[in-house]
């Protein structure tokens, strides 16, 4: 019998995590679940109740109100995929605008925020058979996965996947905009007191800068599969 583990998926941002997670999920069979998801979700809820006046975070207020957000996954079946609702409203295209990206690392520096999304993310994965990724699975949520990757590329290149993404899908963003926030949250995410972004000691780092997503699928999924050899009983 095959031993199902987890996969925790973790790094910088824009550098294709989700995607790859997803595929990952699809192809072994396995749930994937978006934490970089859950934290936008709490950072458009700060939004929305005016928590973040001018890109300033209203942290006290805004933690007064932390019990009452709720979220979760629901797989949409038109779409292939699970979509996250906060407070029972499907967010998920909400939740990629440039003003969320703007403060999501403000609201997930937070310890209250994180102490409650850890709390919810260990739990889905208690049965294992699970592809997570986000900034600190495999050094926070899940020190003991059985497998983890840390995925990095160049600030450049990282802007121009963002860039053409928000242009795809209608958003008027400038190229020096994107550049600027990623820059921002690579410092803000690995400088913050609690959880920073690091590579945990045991993860496998995956440079993607020169690697085209079929590439990266190929390369990822013969490291899952030894992996899986030696877990097997």
């Amino acid at each position: 019998m095959d031993k199902k583990i987890i996969i925790a998926v973790d790094g910088f941002s824009s550098t294709g995590k989700s995607t790859l997670a997803k595929e990952i999920a699809k192809a072994l069979n396995y749930i994937y679940v978006d934490t970089g998801a859950m934290y936008r979700a709490v950072t458009l809820y700060a939004i929305k109740n005016g928590f973040v006046p001018n890109g300033v975070l209203n942290q006290d207020d805004f933690l007064k109100k932390l019990p009452s957000i709720n979220l979760k996954f629901q797989y949409n079946t038109n779409l292939s995929r699970s979509e996250i609702y906060l407070n029972d409203v499907n967010v998920d295209e909400d939740i990629r605008s440039m003003e969320v990206s703007g403060a999501v690392s403000k609201v997930a520096a937070l310890p209250p925020v994180r102490e409650k999304l850890v709390e919810q993310q260990r739990s889905m994965g208690l049965d294992k058979g699970i592809v997570m990724d986000g900034r600190d699975i495999g050094t926070v949520v899940f020190p003991d996965a059985e497998l983890k990757l840390f995925m990095t590329a160049a600030p450049a290149e990282r802007a121009t996947r963002r860039y053409n993404e928000l242009k795809a899908s209608g958003k008027a963003v400038q190229y020096e905009e994107v550049l600027k926030n990623i820059e921002e949250r690579d410092y803000i995410d690995s400088n913050r007191q609690d959880s920073p972004l690091r590579k945990a000691e045991d993860a496998i780092e995956i440079d993607n800068t020169n690697l085209t997503r079929e590439q990266q699928f190929n390369k990822v999924m013969d490291i899952v599969a030894g992996v899986l050899k030696s877990e097997k009983v």
